[in-house]
């Protein structure tokens, strides 16, 4: 059964649930493929919760299927939002996989909400582990920067296991505000490159 999603979310907590790159989800955006599913409020694009599926569909079948293709299996999961499968002949593609990556996904959210909170009052505002000063930005970059969650723990031993882990989550559901900081040394490190997955990868009916 599909999950009931009857909120919209940015682009970023798009991203963070259903594990697509942001700039992909706008890529995806741009191209049509979310059409009625997006609106704009005071400058940010609002991602219908209903339409996750889809997005990650869309970005799953990236370099798999023609875009006339995609387009038509697109429309038809966004069209009926019960169907368990989706079918493009000759293609038929099960959708249970996806609809957990993305109820995960909220849950993840959902959980890195609760386990974070921002006060005027402490650290001038930014994201906080709740009960600490400790700014959940700055877990999340000692994280990208190839820290193991041990080390963390060891140097925050009032974090536990499941905080660190969602502290990704949540910095990319929720950047920084303001201006960028400066690049770390870790960063000028050459990315790695990510894979797109093909569409024999995606489980079939």
């Amino acid at each position: 059964m599909r999950p009931n999603m009857m909120k919209a979310l940015t682009a970023n907590e798009a991203a963070s649930v259903t594990g697509v790159p942001l700039k992909q989800v706008n890529r995806i955006i741009d191209a049509g493929l979310m059409r009625g599913f997006v609106r704009k409020e005071r400058g940010s694009r609002l991602v219908a919760s209903q339409a996750l599926i889809g997005l990650r569909l869309a970005y799953l079948t990236a370099n798999a299927l023609t875009p006339s293709a995609r387009q038509r299996i697109l429309e038809k999961v966004l069209a009926d939002q019960s169907q368990m499968t989706v079918q493009e002949a000759p293609l038929r593609v099960d959708l249970q996989p996806l609809i957990e990556d993305v109820e995960a996904g909220l849950d993840r959210l959902d959980r890195a909400r609760q386990a974070v909170k921002s006060d005027p009052a402490i650290l001038g505002g930014d994201p906080v582990f709740a009960g600490t000063r400790i700014v959940v930005h700055s877990i999340a970059d000692m994280l990208a920067s190839g820290e193991t969650a041990e080390a963390i723990a060891k140097a925050y031993p009032q974090l536990k296991e499941d905080q660190i882990s969602i502290a990704a989550d949540y910095t990319l559901a929720y950047p920084r505000r303001g201006r960028p900081r400066g690049k770390p040394a870790w960063r000028g490190k050459a990315a790695k490159s990510s894979r797109t997955l093909k569409f024999d990868d995606l489980p079939v009916a």
